[in-house]
């Protein structure tokens, strides 16, 4: 047994998980695990070898074969494949809108979540995702689900776009959010759903340090 702590922070796309996820970790000096940055950097290299993305075969063959790392960098928590940083390329449109489908498959998801539950054996960890209070760690000491109105997360998402030279329209965004709110709710392997000891937090109209505030209040 250890006195490490597990905080796991589930909810749908540009809900502000992983903003604050980081920003918890860093104020509590507890790693910090990206989830979905696992699943878009498998999507970013099969996407480079062609793959057939929804093959699971083809899929397992590619994990196997690469390694994916963070690593804590001046600007923030950078991600690598393979060693080479791929923390902005895995935010490209085309990752986002097949990540999805390579998250979806079993053998997909127990490799990778094998993986998440090896960073939670060495410290004290906040972890983000869609599956992690329900899969990944469901003895986690606290669970937060959090939401936000998809106009919100639409607004959110698009501004991020801007910042990074990505110029998708608004509503185009926010009809890629709500396919992807269904996709994920409704998947066979692992869906899209609050645990029943999960904690709701509605980001709805709340900045970055109001909603990180909400759960440092719940943490104590």
């Amino acid at each position: 047994m250890t006195n490490n702590k597990q905080i796991a922070i589930d909810g749908p796309a540009s809900a502000g998980k992983s903003t604050v996820a980081k920003i918890l970790a860093k104020k509590m000096n507890y790693i910090y695990c990206d989830t979905g940055a696992m699943y878009r950097a498998l999507t970013l290299a099969a996407l480079r070898q062609n793959a057939d993305i929804s093959s699971e075969i083809e899929l397992t063959k590619i994990l196997a074969d690469i390694e994916i790392s963070f690593k804590q960098m001046a600007d923030g928590q950078h991600v690598f494949l393979n060693g080479e940083d791929v923390t902005q390329e895995i935010r490209l449109p085309e990752v986002t809108n097949s990540v999805s489908e390579v998250s979806s498959f079993k053998k997909v998801r127990a490799e990778l979540v094998s993986r998440q539950r090896k960073f939670s054996d060495s410290d004290s960890i906040v972890m983000d995702g869609r599956d992690i209070g329900t899969v990944v760690l469901p003895e986690a000491d606290l669970k937060i689900f959090l939401v936000a109105s998809v106009e919100e997360r639409a607004q959110r998402r698009y501004d991020e776009n801007t910042k990074n030279g990505i110029n998708t329209p608004f509503d185009v965004l926010k009809k890629e959010i709500e396919d992807r709110d269904t996709y994920d709710s409704t998947r066979k392997e692992s869906p899209l759903v609050q645990a029943e000891d999960a904690i709701l937090v509605d980001t709805t109209g709340l900045n970055i340090d109001q909603v990180v505030q909400k759960i440092e209040d719940l943490m104590n």
